[in-house]
């Protein structure tokens, strides 16, 4: 009896502040996983530069992908992939990783597959527990914030995405107004278990029957609301502003993907993206699938939700398991769109 090997797939992920390496084993298993983060050197500066997150990757990711193989003890003739993230991002640190893999792939003759960034963070998911179709994915990052549906592996509709501004991106613009350091979300979160959401800040939930998001306004409203407060010779104090903030996002964020999940008859329910590490975000999404037992929610634990490389080599096992490769022609691709086939 021939017995099956197990594939062991290299993911890299350099689309913003963090270089990582990660070795999956039959897209499921974490055999390695190391995150270089770049926050340090970006605080100062209220948030990610360009410029110096591709400097650092360059730095980094040759020590990073050693590490990753020292501490799987794989050798690289023991690979049969390497996954990676085309985009989105920025353009200058996801050239660092892509060409990265590219010298990997060209070098060892390994095959080359290319991962859409917000795929990396629904698969992410995968690595604690088995996907079931149809699912629904809420993505919430820096970057994007989307209701994704899935009716089978590698198939990704966007039924619902940000109109302006991000969750994650309103967290650290209100963040700076609190005078909170980068990245502001983590703080505010803390902040808001705090106090109590005693502020009446808008919601906006758009028009009917619609799961697009929009929190310009919610963050618009905060900015007044400490302006006119300071005008009046008065002090909001910090817990309740944040309190009152992510009460807000939070509230539009689950009763959209109670909604979506009903409408789409899912299985599951999968959180991702960086700001699926928000206490109260979790703690909502918890509480608001409990009563609907015919749907799993799956919520990934705190060190797969911020950018990593396991869930890029979790989507790209999928991917190359599909037929999928990439060839050395590959390029960053900052706005990429994830695609309903990918």
């Amino acid at each position: 009896m021939t017995i099956k090997k197990d594939q062991l797939i290299v993911g890299i992920e350099t689309s913003c502040d963090e270089t990582a390496v990660a070795i999956v084993k039959n897209g499921k298993e974490i055999v390695a996983n190391v995150v270089a983060s770049q926050i340090e050197s970006h605080k100062r500066f209220g948030g990610v530069v360009p410029e110096i997150a591709s400097r650092h990757h360059v730095e980094q990711v040759t020590l990073v992908l050693e590490e990753a193989f020292r501490q799987g003890k794989v050798g690289i003739e023991e690979i049969d992939a390497i996954a990676v993230t085309e985009g989105p991002g920025l353009v200058g640190a996801l050239l660092i990783g892509v060409n990265a893999a590219k010298a990997l792939a060209f070098a060892h003759n390994i095959p080359l597959v290319n991962v859409h960034h917000i795929a990396g963070h629904i698969y992410a998911n995968r690595l604690i527990e088995e996907m079931k179709f149809p699912l629904l994915s809420l993505v919430v990052s820096g970057g994007h914030t989307e209701l994704v549906f899935m009716k089978e592996h590698g198939h990704f509709e966007v039924i619902g995405e940000t109109r302006d501004d991000a969750a994650g991106e309103a967290y650290d613009k209100v963040a700076r107004v609190l005078g909170l350091p980068y990245p502001g979300g983590p703080h505010i979160d803390r902040l808001a278990h705090e106090g109590t959401a005693d502020l009446d800040l808008p919601r906006a939930w758009l028009e009917t029957g619609s799961y697009d998001f929009s929190f310009s306004g919610l963050k618009s409203a905060v900015i007044n609301t400490v302006h006119n407060a300071e005008q009046r010779g008065e002090k909001i104090a910090p817990e309740t502003l944040a309190a009152s903030f992510q009460a807000s996002v939070v509230d539009v964020l689950v009763t959209k993907a109670v909604q979506a999940a009903k409408e789409y008859k899912v299985k599951q329910v999968l959180l991702a993206g960086g700001v699926a590490a928000n206490k109260g975000l979790r703690a909502a999404l918890t509480t608001a699938f409990e009563s609907l037992e015919d749907i799993q929610l799956v919520i990934p634990p705190l060190s797969l939700c911020t950018d990593n490389a396991a869930m890029i080599a979790a989507a790209g096992s999928i991917l190359f398991d599909k037929g999928k490769r990439a060839d050395l022609t590959l390029n960053g691709n900052p706005g990429l769109e994830i695609s309903i086939h990918n």
